[in-house]
């Protein structure tokens, strides 16, 4: 049946560069590994300056997606980058809310 767009030849477009109703490509149904190893190391250095408590976790959240969520495995830098940048990210923000809610004068 060689009507209605089913012809001989094949589909002209790849598979991994259409895109669906939900925006993200069919192949990988979202952003790549390597995209979100850079947003979170770039959330993660951000952190240390402004909003750690947010961005801290959000880092850690992108790291660990970047990284297949998995320990094993080749694992790209600024995942890892992320992971744990983020980590050190919320430890602190986390420390220094503490400190912010003692009865002394803030932090220490």
């Amino acid at each position: 049946m060689a009507g209605f767009g089913h012809g001989t030849r094949g589909y002209p477009r790849s598979h991994g560069r259409t895109w669906q109703r939900g925006g993200f490509p069919r192949a990988g149904a979202g952003p790549d590994r390597a995209t979100l190893g850079i947003i979170g190391a770039i959330c993660a250095v951000a952190g240390f300056f402004a909003l750690g408590v947010v961005l801290g976790p959000v880092a850690m959240f992108c790291g660990w997606q970047a990284m297949g969520r998995s320990w094993s495995g080749e694992r790209e830098v600024p995942a890892l980058v992320a992971l744990i940048l983020g980590a050190i990210d919320t430890l602190l923000a986390v420390i220094a809310l503490a400190g912010a809610a003692t009865w002394g004068h803030g932090l220490l």
